[in-house]
């Protein structure tokens, strides 16, 4: 794009991309630890996942792949002009399929394909700070990570257990990060909170607003808290399942028809959901459509496809003009 032209690559300078690169270090060094750093201004206002988006800038590569996903979508206004804003300034390739991106900045989800090592999933954070809801002075909250004391949180999980009979906290559910560190792993439901437990990928954090940055690195142990007694849970969708699809083993967006009244289920993973949507049609299970499936125009796997054609191309071509020769040698002999 000729636009680029105005802009360093991916917009920040590259002082400022190499200090968050540094506190992305630290951050991964000390797993659940908020490091501070030093938060750019951005043509998005605050609040509108600057943090996310400056982390993506400061690590995105010409050779990266992009995805970008909101609440599990690709398709929302904040996924696609944030994927327009890095395309203007970086020209790397995007994509919707989560196994070919390098790179996956999201807000409010994690993919429900599992992410695989060399992969990194960067988080949009409001509120980084999980006693933030118990205590509202920064000074006391690093005391209190300092000394471990998380006995606020414990009590609000307790009043709700006995106020509700259950905990009802849906997202931003407390996580500790290596046994160490107490963690707001975003306002992701509780029911993607498993996935942050030993994952193969990075997960990055980076609030913007609150100029903080946090990390889990690859195979952490990651753990909701809960009571010996009372056990985690995630949001149960039993006897329900997506109306597009018909999975009932992913996160269900409840959608109420204006129109009609009608309240139903669907995948909130628009990808996935059109992944075993096409699937099921194809009458095969979804490892084999992975395997059988055209690579898309632009993707990773067409460019690979692309280079191996052309390497047979080549091949051909070197074996005509090598057959050329020796003809042109033995009519001369002759």
């Amino acid at each position: 794009m000729s636009s680029t032209n105005h802009y360093n690559f991916a917009f920040l300078d590259e002082g400022s991309k190499r200090e968050i690169r540094r506190s992305a270090l630290k951050a991964v060094a000390i797993p659940g630890y908020q490091v501070p750093f030093g938060s750019r201004e951005l043509p998005i206002g605050r609040g509108w996942g600057t943090g996310g988006i400056q982390l993506t800038l400061s690590l995105i590569g010409p050779d990266d792949v992009l995805k970008v996903i909101d609440q599990g979508s690709d398709e929302s206004v904040n996924a696609v002009n944030i994927k327009k804003f890095v395309g203007i300034c970086t020209d790397v390739e995007t994509t919707e399929d989560p196994r070919e991106a390098t790179l996956i900045q999201t807000r409010h989800r994690i993919p429900e394909m599992k992410l695989a090592d060399g992969q990194i999933l960067i988080f949009q954070v409001p509120i980084p700070e999980p006693l933030r809801i118990v205590e509202p002075r920064e000074e006391v909250t690093k005391k209190m990570h300092a000394e471990r004391d998380y006995a606020p949180i414990w009590l609000q999980l307790y009043e709700s257990l006995i106020k509700h009979k259950k905990v009802t906290i849906a997202s931003e559910f407390p996580t500790m990060v290596a046994g160490r560190y107490l963690m707001n792993p975003s306002p992701i439901p509780k029911f993607d909170n498993p996935k942050l437990h030993q994952a193969e990928c990075l997960y990055l954090f980076g609030a913007g607003r609150e100029k903080k940055i946090y990390a889990i690195p690859p195979f952490t142990e990651v753990e909701s808290l809960a009571f010996d007694d009372v056990p985690f849970e995630v949001e149960s969708f039993e006897g329900r399942g997506c109306r597009i699809c018909g999975s009932t083993d992913t996160y269900l967006d409840e959608v109420f028809d204006q129109a009609t009244g009608a309240k139903y289920h669907q995948c909130s993973d628009s990808f996935n959901c059109d992944h075993v949507q096409k699937a099921t049609q194809a009458g095969v299970g979804e490892d084999d459509l992975v395997k059988e499936a055209a690579p898309t125009e632009g993707s990773v796997a067409s460019r690979v496809a692309a280079e191996a054609d052309s390497a047979k191309v080549a091949r051909a071509e070197k074996d005509r003009a090598t057959l050329e020769l020796a003809v042109e040698g033995d009519c001369c002999e002759s």
